[in-house]
């Protein structure tokens, strides 16, 4: 007999309502609903459209409603948050991460309040100005008296858990990315609130990633004329969603989750946060099962989607694929960026800051849109093979397959680029890696998959990858000299 659920994925663009289906030892994922999530600027501050959202996940329950799925689970991107009052009432709209508030915060907190070095120490995660931590504290500098008054922060996911069955915990997912939990203990730092005075607002508590909250509020049930169904606390974070159902056989691999960020990381029993850890800025997030993911955030196809959206508001418009095609036929390595340059990270004309970008290296200005793209495919390819190598050396472990999950499945041309740059064999798909792994977790919850290893199996049955090899070794090596001269990289 076939189970059915509903898994809901915010990305940073746009969102999805996806039912799962369970089935003679394979799954297969049906798309319901698909909706833009386009942020809000006003008055100077970019926030989420959270109410448009939360009526998107309503429009996907009723749809889903003739499926008859058992359970939903969300999952979106990390570190936002909503703050309610003690009354559960929303107090403000949740604030973007690329909003400009946090501007200045890791240099204000690591200052005043907690060193950078003993901050790592706790939470083993990569120091950057969008995490929750940094969030808070321009809050509280700006909206002090407003904060004391404050019941709770909710993570994004958790946030809209809460509106479905208004139950307000957390899960450690999720949780990690907030740089307040410790990486050892999967709880709260008690050392971090104290030194920041973050009692108030309060963080929830936490729960076990695959939890069964509750069910749907009765008055939800009767707006949306549906019978009430479980809501799965499942990883809240849908980066951990899909590294849930990257189809590897093997214990140890290297995997790279692709979309607006690309993460490159491995998975551990438990987190290695040491000098080199901390020198290379690696991350220890926590992932299902209590496992611990050690990964680098890298800003990826965001050089492509503002570059597509400035060319657009130009008057010329691309297609992915067309972009695809330009930069294939572009010459190569005719110049090279850095993506974790702070320029490159904030909203904006993608394209004039690459050429100031390339003007300030002494290179050549690429020629058309096709130079630009294959510009960041190339970067972003060795960039890929930068932190692979960090993680070599940080593990004392060699990688000779790389698992590619997520949107850049889509495109065969960056696939090829990072077997070229990496050196390794590359495994694409699933490209629904996220719903897929929503899922799993929500049939582990329920008892009709046993764990996470017979969930990766199941998914690597429901699929059909595409492998690609290393090719041009030679030239991508002495590319990759090239890019680490430009980075700083040292051997």
């Amino acid at each position: 007999m076939s189970k059915k659920v509903l898994a809901i994925d915010f990305g940073a663009s746009s969102g999805r309502g996806v039912v799962a289906e369970l089935d003679e030892g394979k799954m297969k994922l049906t798309e319901i609903t698909r909706f833009d999530n386009t942020p809000v600027k006003l008055n100077g501050t970019l926030y989420w459209d959270v109410l448009r959202l939360f009526h998107n996940i309503k429009n996907s329950l009723v749809t889903a409603k003739a499926y008859d799925v058992e359970s939903v689970a969300i999952d979106t991107w990390g570190v936002d948050f909503a703050i309610i009052d003690p009354n559960g009432l929303l107090m403000s709209n949740p604030v973007h991460y690329r909003d400009e508030r946090t501007a200045g915060m890791v240099s204000y907190v690591t200052n005043t309040e907690l060193s950078r070095d003993r901050l790592y120490e706790i939470t083993g995660i990569e120091i950057m100005e969008i995490n929750t931590i940094f969030q808070l504290e321009a809050v509280m500098l700006t909206h002090g008296s407003h904060i004391a008054n404050t019941g709770e922060i909710l993570f994004m996911p958790d946030y809209f858990n809460f509106l479905l069955c208004g139950e307000d915990r957390t899960e450690p997912c999720i949780a990690s990315t907030s740089q307040i939990l410790d990486a050892r203990t999967k709880q709260w730092s008690r050392e971090i609130i104290d030194a920041m005075e973050l009692d108030k607002p309060n963080l929830p508590g936490i729960a076990p990633s695959g939890t069964v909250l509750g069910q749907l509020l009765p008055e939800l049930c009767d707006e949306l004329d549906m019978k009430p169904i479980d809501v799965i606390l499942g990883c809240g974070h849908d980066t951990q969603c899909a590294i849930a159902a990257v189809p590897a056989k093997e214990k140890d691999f290297l995997f790279l989750c692709t979309g607006t960020w690309c993460l490159l990381g491995t998975e551990l029993d438990e987190p290695i946060i040491n000098w080199q850890t901390k020198a290379y800025n690696l991350s220890n997030e926590t992932g299902f099962g209590g496992k611990t993911t050690m990964l680098k955030n890298i800003v990826g196809l965001w050089l492509v989607q503002e570059c597509r959206r400035q060319w657009e508001n130009e008057g010329r418009a691309y297609t992915y694929a067309e972009l695809e095609k330009l930069a294939g036929s572009a010459p190569a390595f005719g110049c090279l960026l850095d993506p974790a340059s702070p320029e490159f990270i904030g909203s904006g004309n993608m394209p004039s800051r690459m050429r100031d970008y390339f003007e300030f290296t002494g290179q050549d200005i690429p020629e058309g849109a096709g130079g630009y793209i294959r510009s960041i495919y190339e970067s972003l390819a060795l960039k890929f093979r930068s932190v692979k190598e960090e993680i070599e050396q940080v593990t004392g472990r060699k990688y000779d397959k790389l698992y590619l999950v997520g949107g850049g499945c889509k495109d065969d041309t960056l696939s090829q680029f990072t077997a070229n740059a990496c050196g390794c064999s590359v495994y694409c798909g699933p490209i629904e890696a996220t719903s897929y792994g929503n899922a799993a977790v929500q049939f582990i919850a329920k008892g009709d998959i046993k764990d996470i290893a017979e969930a990766r199996a199941i998914i690597r049955d429901s699929i059909e990858q595409k492998v690609f090899e290393p090719q041009d070794t030679e030239v991508w090596n002495a590319a990759y000299e090239r890019f680490k001269e430009l980075c700083n990289v040292e051997d």
